[in-house]
């Protein structure tokens, strides 16, 4: 019999980095995902992973022993073959019973979204994953990608999250969303992946006096959260940039690239890369393919 599961993909909208320090962060889970596929083969000790991006082309196959998984035994053959018997041997180790004595698995996953956009490729696998074993999905994060586990909670939630860590541990606050001016809301690609781990490994080198930043930041997050026009959200949203900018020592986005823009942009997640979030009365959509920027999405269409 097949069992299916299926995660969200994320958007980080504040609190990007500061959220690994206990800051509010405010993310939103998007319409688009990632589905794993399990069904019990006769294919004894074998798990058959295939992974296929949002075009239908495979990503990644690999051919794993179930006994290197239980036994951790990464050798080398890929880095996605390695990466997966990490994740699932620290899945096991949470739940021994399903792989042992278990005869083979063919696994499927599929993404709804190419995944060089970076909605959250590996959160949503460590999320199918730990639905599969039936294990907390934020420990399986922890002891494998590691990260604050924001983009865990929206795997998990369909609807607007309110999220941080408290003394380690994570709370989430599921709010009830639909701004009246969400048709002014834009999410634009920047033709870029962005690395997640190397951007915290550099803002853990910037940032200093973080705990009087972390007040602020949770200010802000509230206040994007109650804005209730276009212009209180904008504002809201530089403020937010200009106080990001002086901890990472980098210029906000819409100054390097956007100068021009009649609105507001804002990076979201790690900054250099994957989307920002485009605030404007009019529709900006031509004006960022001018740029060479092509992905350009609504709101609704990207917002669960």
């Amino acid at each position: 019999m097949k069992k299916i599961f299926y995660s969200n993909g994320k958007l980080l909208i504040t609190g990007e980095y500061t959220v690994l320090d206990g800051a509010k962060a405010l993310a939103l889970p998007t319409k688009f995902g990632q589905n794993l596929e399990v069904e019990t083969t006769t294919n004894s000790g074998i798990i058959n992973w295939t992974s296929f991006d949002a075009d239908g082309s495979a990503w990644v196959k690999a051919e794993v022993s179930i006994h290197d998984v239980i036994n951790n035994i990464q050798n080398g053959t890929s880095v996605e073959a390695d990466t997966l018997i990490k994740i699932l041997h620290h899945a096991h180790l949470a739940n021994p019973d399903l792989l042992t004595g278990a005869a083979g698995f063919e696994i499927t996953t599929n993404l709804t979204f190419p995944r060089h956009w970076g909605l959250g490729t590996s959160s949503t696998l460590i999320n199918n994953i730990a639905q599969w074993f039936n294990i907390d999905a934020f420990v399986l994060l922890a002891n494998s990608f590691g990260g604050s586990g924001y983009d865990i909670a929206c795997a998990q939630y369909d609807t607007l999250i309110i999220y941080s860590l408290q003394n380690g541990l994570p709370t989430v606050i599921p709010i009830s969303y639909s701004p009246s001016f969400a048709n002014d809301i834009y999410f634009v690609y920047l033709n870029q992946k962005q690395n997640s781990r190397d951007a915290i490994a550099a803002y853990r080198e910037h940032r200093n006096d973080i705990k009087t930043i972390i007040p602020r930041i949770d200010a802000l997050t509230n206040d994007v959260l109650l804005a209730g026009d276009t212009n209180t959200l904008a504002s809201a949203l530089e403020k937010h940039e200009d106080l990001m900018a002086g901890i990472l020592g980098i210029a906000p986005v819409q100054e390097r690239l956007f100068p021009e823009f009649k609105g507001t942009v804002k990076s979201l997640g790690a900054w250099g890369g994957d989307f920002v979030m485009a605030v404007a009365e009019e529709n900006p959509t031509q004006y960022f393919k001018d740029k060479g920027y092509e992905t350009v999405i609504r709101y609704r269409d990207m917002i669960l």
